[in-house]
C-alpha cells in the first residue's frame, strides 16, 4: 500500500455542531436509528490533549454511529482552544475531518509534517491516540490518525 497514511480505508467522519442532543437525535430519526449515547471527552490528566504544541483542557461531547464499514462522529467542542473550537468559530457547524487508523503514531506524525501537515492536535483515549493534521489547505478537511493499542 503506497500514499502517506499506509491505507486509504476511511474509518470516521467527524461533524462539528453545537447543539449534540438536537444534531444526534436528527441523525437518528434520519437514518432511524436509536439516538446513541453522548459521551464526554476524558479531562486532561487522562487525555493529555495538546493544541499546537501546548497543553489544553479541551474537552468535547462525542455521538457516535455506526454506519456500516463507517463510523459518523458528532462533535460539539467546549470553550477551551482545540482544533474543535477554532474550527467550528472559524468555519461553522458541518464536516471536521476524516478519520484513518494507522500504525506508528509518531512516524507518521514526522512524515506528514514533512510534506507540510503540521500536527494540529493530539491526545490520549481509552485503548490508543489521536492526532490531527492540518490538510485543509490541500484536502478542504482535516486528517485524524487513529492510532489503537494492539490487544
Amino acid at each position: 500500500m503506497s500514499g502517506l497514511l499506509g491505507t486509504n480505508v476511511i474509518t470516521q467522519i467527524g461533524i462539528l455542531v453545537h447543539d449534540i442532543e438536537k444534531v444526534s437525535q436528527a441523525y437518528a430519526d434520519f437514518f432511524g436509528v436509536a439516538k446513541p449515547q453522548v459521551i464526554v471527552t476524558d479531562v486532561w490528566e487522562k487525555a493529555q490533549t495538546e493544541v499546537n504544541g501546548s497543553p489544553s483542557e479541551a474537552r468535547a461531547k462525542l455521538a457516535f454511529f455506526d454506519m456500516g464499514s463507517l463510523q459518523l462522529e458528532l462533535i460539539e467542542p467546549d470553550e477551551h482552544p482545540s482544533t474543535w473550537r477554532s474550527y467550528l468559530n472559524e468555519h461553522g457547524e458541518g464536516p471536521h475531518h476524516i478519520a484513518f487508523v494507522i500504525e506508528g503514531m509518531k512516524e507518521k506524525i514526522t512524515l506528514l509534517e514533512s510534506k507540510g501537515f503540521p500536527l494540529q492536535q493530539k491526545g490520549e483515549y481509552t485503548g490508543g491516540r489521536y492526532a490531527y493534521m492540518d490538510t485543509f489547505k490541500e484536502l478542504k478537511v482535516l486528517v485524524e490518525l487513529l492510532e489503537n493499542d494492539k490487544a
